[in-house]
């Protein structure tokens, strides 16, 4: 009898705050606009301060970065195709495309993290000058938001394979789908203002 009272309870929490949490966290992916607007700005006011090291035109491979941006924006539509079949009920489909969405979001990070290490091998790292340091800060900064979101995704796994498609669940599920997408949109403005306009 106290088991039923307090699944009853547990049901009527969730639906008095199911309003309250996409709004919270809408007002977080706000808060991390101004973030990402912030070094943007330091960005481009330090691109120019080169300090007699090498500019971007000299550093970046826009071919490498090309894949790594075309594993971002895939991993998009595999997460969209992970909510649709979440709408749909269908729990083993959205493992599959979870799993994917997963895959390309880690081959991001590689490939991120191998750029930094080959730019710092070269001895451009951060201390070298103004524009590196904030070119590391912003594509850095972008890096770990990526790197959280597969830490969230991780949990979601096992959430999902603990209690299913719950109410909370799918909650969660947009929720992540919100902030993956908003990486995305960041990261366009990251390939076309840092390695489009550095390597013109």
């Amino acid at each position: 009898m106290t088991a039923i009272v307090k699944d009853r309870e547990f049901a009527h929490a969730d639906h008095s705050d199911a309003g309250k949490t996409p709004l919270g966290f809408w007002i977080y992916l706000m808060s991390d606009c101004v973030l990402f607007a912030s070094i943007f700005a330091g960005f481009v006011v330090l691109r120019d301060n080169l300090n007699g090291g090498p500019a971007g035109r000299e550093l970046f491979d826009l071919s490498f970065v090309a894949v790594e941006t075309g594993l971002l924006l895939v991993s998009s539509l595999t997460y969209g195709m992970a909510m649709i079949a979440a709408n749909a009920g269908n729990l083993r489909t959205v493992f599959v495309w979870l799993a994917l969405t997963f895959l390309c979001g880690f081959g991001f990070v590689s490939m991120e993290v191998h750029e930094f290490g080959k730019l710092i091998a070269e001895g451009a790292g951060p201390d070298r000058s103004g524009f590196l340091s904030g070119f590391f800060t912003l594509v850095g900064t972008h890096g770990l938001h990526v790197t959280s979101g597969l830490v969230w995704m991780g949990v979601m796994f096992v959430q999902l394979a603990l209690r299913g498609l719950t109410a909370v669940n799918r909650t969660r599920l947009l929720l992540l789908s919100l902030f993956w997408h908003f990486l995305d949109i960041v990261w366009i403005g990251v390939f076309s203002i840092v390695y489009l306009m550095g390597a013109a």
